[in-house]
């Protein structure tokens, strides 16, 4: 109706760039917040569609537009994000392909659907980009990795690589990288959380309150990775900076060698990558 007609078709600035979202769930609404608290896209110019109102409550909340219709969103939006179930995913892509045109920009979140099934599935000339972000993204810290299609040039990496900058770390990668990358960042984030909550039992154990040790560690691991990132050292030589001759350091680290920490975490990386490479053969 008429409404529709106070949406442009077709715009690439940001400030023009009108977003949907197929599939309002945790990542999508991670993505989103980074997207909004950067201020790279106002609320008024993202729609979002899912069966229930459960999830949609929280975008319109945020100030986003809410449907239950997949096919109202990919009319309204330029950049559409596809953020179903995988096993929901084809039956989606089959409803929404009549309406997917040349100035669509196609971005599946979906786990475990390779860039060449959402090309068949979809028409032929779609720009189809494939992202895997990490649950971080929620307070703009996320990783993430993408992979274009096809049809997707230069700038339609670089339009979603600006956006995504500021969720948090954003790399294009070969699409082969996506199920390490989700053995490594997507899973990752829980290994760390273990790891954190291991340090804080460690420090109540030896007398100190357990709010403050988890306090701590958190901001252990951060000013960590901080380094890490901001440095460009190898691990190892920051590790080594820390350990001073016959100091605590060392004797710590004695014992995380004997529980075979570094090959158990590998393992770790390992078994989430193989079960990632799985799902995608179902």
């Amino acid at each position: 109706g008429a409404a529709l007609g106070a949406w442009p078709r077709v715009a690439m600035e940001a400030s023009e760039l009108w977003v949907g979202f197929v599939g309002a769930g945790r990542m999508a609404g991670g993505l989103v917040r980074g997207l909004l608290q950067a201020g790279k896209v106002p609320a008024s110019n993202i729609v979002a569609s899912a069966p229930s109102d459960k999830n949609l409550d929280a975008w319109r909340e945020l100030g986003c537009r809410t449907t239950h219709c997949n096919l109202e969103v990919v009319h309204r939006s330029t950049l559409v994000f596809l953020a179903t179930k995988p096993h929901i995913l084809p039956g989606v892509l089959e409803e929404i392909r009549p309406a997917v045109g040349p100035h669509h920009i196609v971005v599946s979140l979906v786990a475990g659907i390779t860039i060449q099934t959402l090309q068949r599935l979809l028409p032929p000339w779609t720009k189809v980009l494939r992202i895997m972000p990490n649950l971080p993204c929620v307070v703009q810290a996320g990783a993430m990795v993408f992979s274009r299609g096809t049809n997707a040039g230069d700038e339609e990496a670089a339009l979603l690589k600006g956006l995504l900058s500021s969720c948090g770390l954003c790399e294009e990668v070969p699409e082969s990288y996506i199920d390490i990358h989700t053995g490594l960042s997507g899973s990752g984030v829980a290994y760390v959380y273990l790891f954190a909550e291991a340090l804080a039992e460690g420090a109540v154990k030896m007398g100190m309150p357990g709010a403050l040790a988890s306090r701590i560690a958190a901001q252990t691991l951060l000013g960590a990775a901080k380094m890490l990132l901001e440095t460009g050292e190898h691990p190892a030589k920051l590790r080594g900076d820390v350990c001073t001759p016959g100091g605590t350091t060392i004797y710590a680290l004695h014992q995380l060698e004997k529980g075979a920490l570094r090959a158990t975490v590998m393992d770790a990386v390992e078994a989430a990558t193989n079960r990632a490479c799985d799902m995608a053969k179902d």
